[in-house]
Order: C-alpha cells, then structure tokens, then sequence
C-alpha cells in the first residue's frame, strides 16, 4: 500500500508529520472547541449495521444514480478552497480523479485553480460551488462565467453567512490570500519537505478572481443572501441547482418547494457553528421529512466505507468527501490519493458484502 495508507487515519497522521502546522490545522480545524466535530464522530459510531448471512453477495456493485447519470462509486469529492496548499498540483489531481470515477468534482469558489481547466481535466466531471457574497453583484458574474465554462450543476453553500470562527487556523494567521510573515515562515523552516515544493510552485492564488472590478474577501459578509437570492438564481441558472448546509427539516421542505434539484446535508465540516445538530442525526430528520424522492446528498464527517454506507442508510442518495483526500494527497501526492480512493471503495464493497447486499440501492429493510 502506497506510503502506508491503510484508511484515512493514515493519510492524515502522515500528513500531520508533513504539512506545516498552519497548513494542517487549516484543512483540518473545526468551528469553535471542535465539540460538533466529536459528536458527529460519535453520531457515525453509535450508528450500527446489522450483518446477514448466507445471502449470494459475490456480485457487488458501487455504482448508483446521479441525477440522469451513473455515478461508478457513491461518493464524489466536495468543494474545498485552496486545495494546493495540501501539495502542488492537487486541484488538477482531483480533477483526474473525477474523470477516471465518473463522479462530480466540487469547484470551490476558493479554488485555488480555476474553474476552466479544472472541468476539462475532470471530462465535464465537474460542478461548480458558489459562494454568495456582498451585494451579490459579483457573485451572478461567476454564475455566468460557470454556464460558459460547460458547467450544468451549481452547489449554492448556503451555511456561511459570516465564517465561522476557527481557533486552530486564527492562531496560525491563516489568512486569504495568502501571507507568509515571520512566524508562517518558522512554520515553513521546520517543515522544509513542504516548503521546498509547495513554494518553488508560488504562492497559492484564489484563481477565480481575475475579473476585472471583482476581487473576493473571505472575510466580507455573505449575510445579505436569502430566498429572493434563492430564486433569482434558480432563474438564472438552467442546468442542476444542488443547496449545500441544511441541517433543518423545515429549511429543506421550503428548498424541496423552490424548485431546486437536490439537497445536501451538512454542516462545511463542522467548520461554521460548533452548537449544530449531527449532521448524519439531521440527514434521518430531513429525509423523513421530505419523502423518498427528493435527492438527498450528505457530507460531513465521512472517514471510511463504513460511514459511506452508514450515510445510505440514513437517507442519502450521495456522500461527497472533503479532507481526508487532501491528507491524502499531502501524505503520498497523486499516488497517495488513488490509494486512500481504493481504500473506501474496498471497504464500502465489504461493509456491503457484510450487510447482505450487492448495492447500496437495495431496499435497507431486507
């Protein structure tokens, strides 16, 4: 097994050893005490799969719908900002990934690649997540920018109307864009592997702020957004309209009523508010909630096959995975991300097999 990765566990204790402190703590901090991030942890661990027996799994498959196509495997890769700073090159890495997977790649606002070459990379695989900020003046821009790049699905994040408070990344001075000051460069010193080829490639950029009369401020307000937002957007947009953040089932029946075409369950990594619910406990709420037919996706927490399953189980229709690709990337590079990427489909296939069934899409009541 490349570079030793076993499970996530490993790619993330690898990448620990490797990243500098500021780097690490910022893809993997949460919100607050991190008190949400433990009792999802602990929501996915107290959730059982009950195994059955002598029933012919022997021909299994991953595979499951996504809107009008077939997803290869049930997990896709979310949106993630300033995913280079975990290597050089790791946007374009996932971007690969998502074409040879025939799943969706998120494309973050904050990407620190842009949206053109990350869809032709990903054949199309690509689905671009918006961030709406300000007035919203800049915001309809990229809009438009994503529907002329080819994409057909937009991901409106809708859990961040101011950004949650970090304290593990405050404390390092992460800032975007990107600064290197006295105490970041000491970071950088002790961790010269990283440095020598993270910063030989140039400071990381935001790549979609190129636009002329538009520059991003992670900081500045997103607060003004709401259901008039909501609807502007639905209007303007043609293609797939997937809302990102709901953890409330009245929130998601007033989405289901807006028109859009999917929903996904969240909390952006326990990084927003560390009092919310679980976001696997709210997947159960709101699925009920909705009914059967209403696209249910969910990320959050997501660390193993098990989970994947788990989140099935729940309700969900979709899984998107966040850090732990990019711990795996900092740990072994492109290499380290196709191992830890057959690593989860091995053991969602066992945790299957295990339960009885040859596909997620079997009836969870059998």
């Amino acid at each position: 097994m490349v570079a030793g990765i076993h499970s996530s566990a490993d790619a993330r204790r690898i990448a620990r050893r490797r990243l500098p402190w500021m780097v690490f703590d910022y893809i993997d901090g949460a919100a607050g005490r991190e008190i949400g991030a433990a009792r999802n942890r602990a929501a996915f661990d107290d959730l059982e799969l009950r195994p059955r027996i002598l029933r012919d799994v022997s021909d299994r498959s991953l595979a499951v719908p996504l809107f009008d196509q077939t997803a290869k495997v049930p997990f896709g890769i979310s949106p993630m900002g300033m995913c280079n700073l975990s290597a050089p090159g790791a946007d374009m890495m996932l971007a690969r990934l998502a074409a040879r997977e025939h799943v969706p790649l998120g494309v973050s606002t904050v990407a620190s690649t842009a949206m053109e070459p990350l869809i032709e990379a990903a054949e199309g695989h690509a689905w671009f997540q918006l961030y709406f900020t300000g007035d919203g003046d800049g915001t309809f821009k990229l809009v438009e920018r994503a529907k002329a790049a080819g994409y057909e699905t937009i991901i409106l994040t809708v859990d961040v109307p101011e950004v949650g408070r970090r304290p593990r990344e405050l404390r390092h001075g992460f800032t975007m864009p990107f600064k290197i000051g006295p105490r970041q460069f000491l970071d950088f010193a002790c961790h010269p592997r990283w440095s020598l080829t993270a910063l030989a490639k140039g400071k990381p950029q935001m790549a979609n702020f190129d636009m002329d009369g538009y520059e991003f401020d992670r900081t500045e307000s997103r607060a003004k957004a709401n259901w008039n937002t909501l609807a502007q957007l639905r209007d303007m947009w043609p293609g797939k309209l997937v809302v990102k953040g709901v953890l409330d089932a009245q929130d998601a029946l007033m989405l289901r009523d807006a028109g859009v075409d999917a929903i996904q369950v969240s909390s952006h990594g326990s990084r927003q508010l560390d009092s919310a619910p679980p976001p696997i406990t709210a997947l159960a709420d709101i699925r009920q909630a909705v009914g059967p037919d209403v696209p249910l996706f969910y990320d959050t927490g997501l660390r193993s096959g098990e989970d994947v399953v788990k989140a099935f189980q729940q309700g969900a229709n979709f899984t998107f995975l966040g850090r732990i690709l990019q711990f795996a990337i900092a740990a072994a590079g492109e290499e380290g991300l196709a191992a830890l990427w057959d690593v989860l489909k091995t053991e969602t296939s066992i945790t299957i097999a295990q339960i009885g069934k040859t596909s997620l899409l079997d009836d969870p009541e059998n």
